[in-house]
């Protein structure tokens, strides 16, 4: 069988003490953190699209990166990059994968072609997950990227659009649940709009909400029991996103009682894009009991687009770690490591760096946390913050128990008051001296 990464070796555990580029030095996929594997704790994916099909093209260049299936076009370069995929992902030591259809068949000529494409390439995608064990973490469709859906999907002026959408998540929702699948997101791509002018907000929400319903029904009359997910971000490609944020995506969900049937696939980029910190984005799913996976990357801060960078922020690893711990676990979501190599890192090793990189810093990240919740430095300190809620009239307002009446009274008679100091450098002078030592 053809070797489509040769000479780059299966990637070990050296400890943070080795100098190898081609070697874990904090990822020990089976030592035990917090009661389970830490490999349990992440259940990393590979995204299929920035990883296999991303060539390294910007609005200013041509593609710069060096594949050894260059040259291949069409059901050919498809079927490649399938072998390529699995062998990357059994050297990288990667359980799980993400796809859009786009990402693993080619468009065809029509519809019916597309579909067909499709069933010939995920026979040889169950091929490769029965060789090596491998999963499929989520599946979702490429509804933004064609011409016909320049105006939206689901949310599109022409009810074609919406149908031949439709048509695709139907089948990628029927290859999800095949594959085993045990997520479905739906990312907004188009579904947003540029201008007032000519936009019905209130129809094109109402079609949203009816097409996330069809979905949802179609994939349980089909068997599939996974979890479905909405992924938020706030622009690009249009400049007012419906699933801006978690916050947004909330009220939609509870407006459209869709709120039980669909949990937030959080983005580190997205969230900074909209002006929000990775951890205020997990933070909010969490304590909103919607938190069902994540996408592993990062932005940077200089540029305001989303530029899916492999994660190297150990602060920020860290702090979603804490918030993972503190979710109970991510499962049966995971983190998607939807992320590309620079345009000029072009190398394959230089892809096999950055996986190792981000996996890495995620592993520093769950180390710190861990020791972070059970020495309880933060929490000892929030608890404190926050106790004049646990005795007297903060008992009554926590309890519902008292009304403006009574609180009236009771400012009047304690008018004086004295505040504690929040102590935010301290708090961020600690995480860092956890960094720092474990």
């Amino acid at each position: 069988m053809r070797e489509y990464f040769a000479g780059m070796h299966k990637i070990k555990f050296e400890g943070k003490d080795s100098t190898n580029p081609l070697a874990f030095k904090y990822y020990d996929a089976n030592r035990i953190v917090a009661g389970k594997k830490m490999k349990d704790h992440f259940r990393f994916a590979l995204s299929y699209w920035h990883t296999l099909t991303g060539d390294g093209n910007d609005p200013f260049g041509q593609p710069t990166m060096e594949r050894s299936y260059d040259g291949l076009e069409g059901m050919a370069l498809s079927k490649a990059r399938v072998e390529a995929a699995f062998e990357l992902m059994t050297k990288l030591g990667i359980e799980f994968f993400c796809f859009h259809d786009l990402d693993i068949a080619p468009e065809g000529s029509s519809l019916q072609e597309k579909l067909d494409n499709l069933d010939v390439i995920v026979e040889l995608i169950e091929e490769k997950m029965k060789e090596t064990d491998i999963k499929c973490l989520w599946g979702t469709t490429n509804a933004f990227g064609h011409p016909r859906f320049m105006h939206g999907a689901a949310t599109s002026p022409n009810a074609e659009v919406f149908a031949f959408a439709a048509a695709q998540v139907k089948k990628v929702l029927e290859i999800t649940h095949r594959l085993g699948g045990e997520n479905y997101v739906f990312w907004g791509g188009r579904e947003g709009y540029e201008t007032l002018l000519n936009t019905d907000v209130a129809l094109e929400n109402d079609n949203l909400a009816k097409f996330l319903r069809m979905a949802k029904d179609y994939g349980r009359s089909i068997g599939f029991k996974g979890q479905f997910l909405i992924e938020p971000k706030p622009k690009e490609p249009t400049k007012h996103q419906y699933d801006y944020d978690t916050m947004t995506v909330l009220g939609f969900l509870r407006k459209y009682n869709l709120i039980d049937d669909f949990k937030l696939n959080i983005e580190a980029n997205h969230a900074t894009l909209a002006g929000h910190t990775f951890q205020h984005e997990l933070a909010l799913a969490r304590i909103n009991g919607v938190l069902g996976s994540i996408d592993a990357n990062q932005g940077d801060m200089l540029l305001g687009w989303d530029t899916d960078q492999f994660p190297t922020n150990i602060y920020d690893t860290t702090m979603c770690m804490y918030e993972v711990l503190k979710n109970g676990g991510i499962a049966p979501g995971g983190l998607n490591f939807d992320a590309k190599v620079r345009r000029g890192s072009f190398k394959p090793e230089d892809l096999f760096i950055a996986y190792i990189v981000g996996m890495d810093t995620f592993a520093k990240g769950l180390l710190v946390a861990e020791k972070l919740l059970s020495d309880g430095v933060l929490e000892n300190f929030m608890k404190n913050r926050y106790a004049s809620y646990t005795v007297g009239i903060g008992k009554k307002i926590v309890e519902d128990a008292t009304s403006f009446q009574e609180l009236a009274e009771y400012a009047l008679k304690h008018d004086k008051i004295v505040l504690e100091s929040g102590r935010q450098e301290m708090l961020e002078d600690i995480v860092n001296q956890y960094i720092y030592r474990y």
